[in-house]
């Protein structure tokens, strides 16, 4: 499982019994430090928020977990329809996931088994309101500009321009 910080770039890493998920798709999700999740409340302003624990589950399950998202959870409650983003930084590849979201509180019968995977990440670090969990409808692939524009353009040659821009590894 993930680490904390989702360093494991394991295709399986934060993966739980995720036979609907293409290998690619595993993939870019291990490589993702973090996934913005976009709602919207209801006067129909969207809202995005970063999320730092999440995975996998299932046939077609995107689990993130509520740590502290009032408003996340406020916007699904009323407005199911969600959209979440996830790019590796390094390579700039990921995935655009579109679904209806359902907020998994503590005494629903499938709290413990969705919870699980995500506590396994965090190893107690964090307190876990609730389960984000995204029913996944379709997903896209997003790739940086230059994968399109400019001919040669490799993940290497994406990942050490990334760590140049980002002075990394850092001293």
């Amino acid at each position: 499982m993930d680490s904390i910080h989702t360093s494991d770039r394991s295709p399986h890493a934060g993966a739980h019994d995720v036979s609907g998920f293409s290998a690619e798709f595993l993939r870019l999700r291990a490589g993702s430090v973090l996934c913005w999740l976009a709602t919207v409340d209801d006067h129909g302003m969207p809202n995005v928020s970063p999320k730092e624990i999440f995975c996998c589950h299932g046939e077609r399950e995107l689990l993130i977990a509520n740590i502290a998202s009032p408003q996340s959870v406020r916007n699904i409650k009323a407005h199911p329809n969600v959209c979440v983003s996830f790019v590796d930084v390094l390579i700039q590849k990921g995935f655009k996931v579109k679904g209806a979201a359902v907020v998994v509180e503590p005494g629903h019968p499938r709290f413990g088994e969705l919870e699980f995977p995500l506590q396994q990440m965090t190893r107690g670090a964090f307190p876990i309101h609730s389960v984000i969990c995204v029913q996944v409808l379709g997903t896209e692939p997003i790739l940086a500009p230059s994968y399109r524009l400019v001919p040669g353009t490799t993940e290497d040659s994406q990942a050490r321009a990334a760590q140049a821009v980002y002075r990394w590894p850092r001293p």
